[in-house]
């Protein structure tokens, strides 16, 4: 968990509550505001993370019956997963935390500090 300043995260509330839902925004307005860099970086690694597995079920998905039992379960699943790490994020932008997104969020693309 990163340390951040209680201000600095007020002021970056609204913003990094984007970062979660279309992270390019406060990738470009995030300024030198560690809070909102931190979530964006989360938000972007969902992000990413949903790519991949929607790439991954696709090419399954082009094996007969197992590929597509096992596609039909990725496009499932990712989906719901991806709002309920988004909705973890979003909370812990509430709450002024920079906890990460379990599994995936020890991942730094954005350098925050």
């Amino acid at each position: 968990m990163l340390n951040i300043d209680k201000q600095e995260a007020e002021e970056g509330k609204v913003m990094a509550i984007f970062a979660y839902i279309i992270f390019l925004i406060p990738f470009f307005a995030a300024g030198d505001n560690q809070f909102v860099r931190y979530h964006t970086n989360q938000g972007l690694v969902l992000f990413l993370a949903w790519l991949v597995l929607t790439v991954a079920g696709i090419i399954i998905g082009v094996i007969p019956f197992i590929g597509w039992i096992l596609s039909t379960i990725l496009f499932s699943a990712v989906p719901l997963a991806f709002v309920g790490f988004a909705i973890y994020g979003i909370i812990n932008v509430i709450q002024l935390e920079a906890k990460p997104i379990p599994f995936i969020g020890g991942i730094t693309l954005i350098k925050s500090y």
